[in-house]
């Protein structure tokens, strides 16, 4: 009778994860297959074939990829130093940090036009000290960089404080009292026992960078990348069918890497 009971709670679950995601996923699959003789996988040897939607797809890998480890790499220090000391105004230093987080990608994509624009903060500055007028990237891919690391190193950095914080440093003075030097207990006791929230941590930014839209519709106007590729194939080219395969090849190469992931904290946790 409990069993039929706890059979009815899961009912609801399945009909609206089945209709709110596997759904419209296969709805999704079938339009991107779509074409003029049938279905075909077309669209999708467009993405590699075209040399426009792949130099996007090769755009959005390399961004992805240098955020989240740059990210990683800003972030863990970061994380360590609000881990292991406290300070006055610790807290609203944290909060600080934290607040990006509750910004829309456009804000964050205006904030980057305002500090490095034409008419910006920063290259007016530069200009009043120098001269010159530099430090106008706003709208290239490394105003989008900058724009990403300011909203991909706070959830970073929330992700590993926590590990970091709660981390048992009686085994990193062992490690001390046995003749080990600060960088090797860090890096023979520390890293190792927080390296599943670093993976974590990468994978989470990595698929957040790759499908992020609301940032780069702000100021990825002098390059291509997958997220405004097919918003602009949707809306100012109505080819719905090969929108629909840039939209699952972003989602699959996101669950790629989040396997391979899973499949590398799987063979760390085997050894």
């Amino acid at each position: 009778m409990a069993k039929k009971g706890q059979n009815l709670f899961v009912i609801p679950i399945v009909i609206v994860f089945g209709f709110f995601f596997i759904y419209p996923l296969i709805v999704l699959l079938i339009t991107s297959l779509r074409n003029e003789g049938g279905l075909s996988f077309h669209n999708y040897t467009q993405i590699i074939m075209n040399p426009y939607y792949f130099r996007a797809l090769m755009n959005s890998l390399y961004l992805a990829l240098a955020v989240t480890l740059v990210a990683l790499l800003l972030a863990g220090v970061l994380a360590f130093f609000l881990a292991r000391n406290d300070f006055p105004g610790k807290a609203l230093y944290f909060t600080l940090l934290t607040f990006p987080i509750s910004f829309p990608g456009v804000v964050v994509g205006f904030m980057i036009i305002i500090l490095f624009g034409a008419t910006g903060i920063m290259p007016m500055l530069a200009e009043i000290l120098t001269g010159k007028k530099t430090m106008v990237f706003a709208y290239t891919i490394t105003g989008i960089f900058l724009a990403y690391l300011y909203f991909e190193i706070p959830r970073i950095v929330m992700t590993l404080y926590g590990a970091i914080k709660d981390f048992d440093q009686t085994l990193e003075e062992a490690a001390r009292t046995m003749g080990a030097t600060p960088w090797q207990a860090i890096r023979y006791v520390v890293l190792p026992t927080v390296f599943p929230i670093f993976i974590s941590a990468g994978a989470l930014a990595f698929s957040t960078s790759m499908s992020a839209f609301g940032t780069a519709f702000t100021l990825a106007n002098q390059f291509e990348i997958l997220p405004i590729l097919m918003y602009n194939e949707f809306t100012l080219n109505f080819n719905i069918e090969v929108a629909s395969a840039i939209a699952i090849v972003i989602g699959m190469i996101c669950v790629l890497m989040n396997m391979g992931y899973r499949l590398l904290l799987e063979k760390e946790g085997g050894r």
